[in-house]
């Protein structure tokens, strides 16, 4: 093995261990990278602790949940599983995770739905009511801005526009800021790519 090889899976160890993923077994997409010394490992482990270590608009708890939404979303339960733990760790409830969950069902629902309506753009699917119960809106554990804050995020990660638009407005009325919007979504980003390596 060489030098350049054992710093590149040591690099990638550490990423595991950050995130509490002693059992992973290296994907394929993994083992590709890291049969060539791609230098890509290093930049996805800084990235992925940026985004959750460094963050200056949003607490660890915040980003750790934020993150969980993007792991449930893309159906990965190993990293499911590790970042519930680790947003446990600090301090998440159990109503506070389900509703990470709940809040990333409804997301995908809204996200396919309207997503169509914008696709097709025509006035009668656009005027019919769309019947989808969206109760936990009113008054969810997490408070009305973070739970908007997700619904962005996934709706990013998801690539509904009618969502993105709708979701950064709420969260911006609900006394958020640009820089918050700004990283949350880079958050999912990374979040995203992380999941495409490891899966």
């Amino acid at each position: 093995m060489s030098s350049t090889t054992a710093i590149q899976n040591e690099t990638f160890a550490n990423l595991l261990n950050d995130l509490q993923l002693g059992s992973y077994i290296p994907s394929a997409n993994a083992e590709t990278l890291l049969n060539v010394e791609h230098r890509y490992i290093k930049d996805l482990k800084i990235n992925v602790s940026n985004v959750i270590n460094n963050t200056q608009y949003l607490s660890k708890k915040e980003a750790l949940l934020l993150a969980l939404g993007v792991a449930i979303n893309e159906r990965y339960d190993l990293l499911k599983e590790s970042l519930t733990q680790l947003a446990q760790q600090e301090g998440a409830t159990d109503a506070e995770l389900a509703e990470v969950t709940a809040c990333t069902s409804l997301m995908n629902a809204n996200n396919i739905f309207y997503r169509f309506r914008h696709f097709v753009n025509k006035e009668y699917y656009s005027t019919q009511p769309a019947g989808i119960k969206m109760s936990i809106m009113m008054n969810p554990v997490l408070g009305k801005e973070f739970f908007e804050l997700l619904s962005l995020v996934i709706s990013a990660v998801n690539g509904c526009e009618m969502c993105v638009t709708s979701h950064e407005q709420s969260v911006l009325q609900h006394g958020s800021s640009e820089a918050r919007v700004y990283e949350a979504v880079k958050l999912g980003a990374i979040i995203k790519s992380l999941v495409t390596v490891l899966s």
